[in-house]
């Protein structure tokens, strides 16, 4: 009867390791994507203090500022933003660096949704993002013809042609 406890008592210790083993694996946010995807995720729901969690110094600092022009942003869009879904396309490591490719969709019928790169280094063994001013001009749509504070600094070359 001893060798039958002592036997349950070891399947029982196995079992809970086994479960334990499972859980933390599952809770890993260590790859570069689960990251990428969370950190997208609060900063596009302007949740700026949950993505400083999983950013570099700098851009902890930047998402301070961020936070403090939230506040000028009405309730309506935040709810609205609330609705945004990332997607993570693609995922390119090198190192200590990875960047990450995404779309980040409103959730509205006919929108094709909005792309942009995220970069990441690992600090530390943790993946954390590294976000610039510089993205933060390209996530307001310079590439899609948004004008910037370098496109009114840098007028476009005048129109030499002809007009006849």
């Amino acid at each position: 009867m001893n060798k039958y406890l002592q036997m349950k008592k070891a399947i029982l210790s196995l079992s809970v390791i086994a479960i334990m083993a499972t859980i933390l694996v599952s809770f890993d946010k260590t790859h570069p994507k689960d990251v990428a995807e969370t950190w997208l995720t609060s900063f596009y729901h302007m949740d700026f203090e949950a993505a400083k969690k999983i950013s570099t110094t700098d851009t902890k600092a930047l998402l301070t500022q961020l936070t403090e022009f939230s506040s000028l942003i009405p309730d309506s869009v935040k709810d609205e933003a609330k609705n945004i879904v990332i997607n993570i396309n693609d995922v390119a490591e090198d190192g200590d660096k990875a960047t990450v490719t995404y779309k980040a969709l409103s959730g509205k019928k006919g929108d094709p949704g909005e792309g942009g790169t995220l970069k990441l280094v690992k600090q530390s063994g943790q993946w954390l993002v590294l976000f610039t001013k510089d993205d933060v001009n390209a996530s307001s749509g310079k590439d899609a013809g948004t004008p910037t504070l370098d496109d009114r600094t840098n007028p476009p070359a005048a129109d030499t042609a002809r007009r006849r």
